[in-house]
Order: C-alpha cells, then sequence, then structure tokens
C-alpha cells in the first residue's frame, strides 16, 4: 500500500491531489453563484419579489393583530431582517460571478489577439510571396507584357497546336 500511495504522489505535481477537491468544489460554487446572479437577473425573479413583499405587507397590515407576525407598527422588522440577508448573499455571490466572466472574457481577448497576430503574420508572408513573385516576372521578362503582346503570343500558340492536331489527325 505504502508503494502505491507513493506511486501517485510520484506520478502527479506536489499537491495536485489536495488541489484537486478545493478546485472542483470552488468550480460548483462558482457555477452555483453565476446561476444564483443569473436568475436575479430576470423579471421572473423581481416580480416574484414584488409579489412577495406585497402580500407581506398586505398580510401584515390588513389582517387582524393575531394573525400578523410582522406588524406594521413594528416597522416590519422581519421583513426588512429577510431583505438584508439576501441582500448580504447576493452581492458577493454576483461579484463572484462578475470575476468569472472577466476571466472568461480575459482569456478570449488573449485567444483573439493571438488569433490577430497570427492573421497578420500570414498576411504580411503573403505580400512578400506576392512580392516575390511580381520581382520573379519582372527578371523573366526585361519588357513589359502589355495586353498585345500577351494576345499575339496566346494567338501562335493556339495556331500551333491546331497544326499538331491537324498532323495527328493525318497520321
Amino acid at each position: 500500500m505504502a508503494r502505491s500511495a507513493r506511486q501517485t504522489s510520484l506520478d502527479a505535481p506536489r499537491g495536485l491531489s489536495a488541489r484537486r477537491g478545493r478546485s472542483q468544489s470552488s468550480d460548483r460554487f462558482g457555477r452555483f453563484s453565476e446561476a444564483f446572479a443569473r436568475a436575479m437577473g430576470t423579471s421572473g425573479f423581481l416580480i416574484g419579489m414584488s409579489i412577495f413583499v406585497i402580500i407581506w405587507l398586505v398580510w401584515n397590515t390588513a389582517l387582524p393583530p393575531v394573525w400578523q407576525f410582522d406588524p406594521a407598527r413594528g416597522n416590519y422588522t422581519l421583513l426588512t431582517l429577510i431583505l438584508s440577508l439576501q441582500a448580504s448573499y447576493a452581492a458577493p455571490l454576483i461579484l463572484l460571478a462578475q470575476n468569472r466572466q472577466d476571466d472568461r472574457d480575459r482569456v478570449q481577448i488573449e485567444q483573439d489577439r493571438q488569433r490577430a497576430e497570427r492573421n497578420l503574420a500570414d498576411t504580411e508572408y503573403l505580400a512578400r510571396e506576392i512580392v516575390a513573385l511580381r520581382m520573379a516576372l519582372g527578371d523573366m521578362t526585361s519588357e513589359t507584357v502589355t495586353r498585345d503582346m500577351l494576345r499575339a503570343e496566346l494567338k501562335t500558340m493556339l495556331e500551333q497546336l491546331d497544326v499538331r492536331d491537324q498532323e495527328r489527325a493525318a497520321s
């Protein structure tokens, strides 16, 4: 058993097994905070919370004092406590979700920057290749090729091909 434990520790970087549990737990909590922040940012949450508060206020205002659990004369202390507790938990969870999104955005920006650098390098390479081809073509012909010269050359080549085809057909 000591050998397998030692083998595991040698196969993995130092402290990886301890970090792996924390990382998964942290990631799970991060996903929870993102889901929580996403849910709190919906109109359904705002409508539901508004309905909850209205029902709470009507219940503790309109019903007989025996049925009231957070009376208006006490300035709705329990409601204030519940809303404060919700806000004290919501703010850090929302900030955690924003930090995770910032990290993802930072990675995306870095990938975009690297992609842009590669595209620029490819474009510069292609531009150099085009210049080299132009220079090579300029070296091959001492004079500039005009459209008429090119047409005449192509016409001559076509006539030569016709003559070859006729000779082959005659043979």
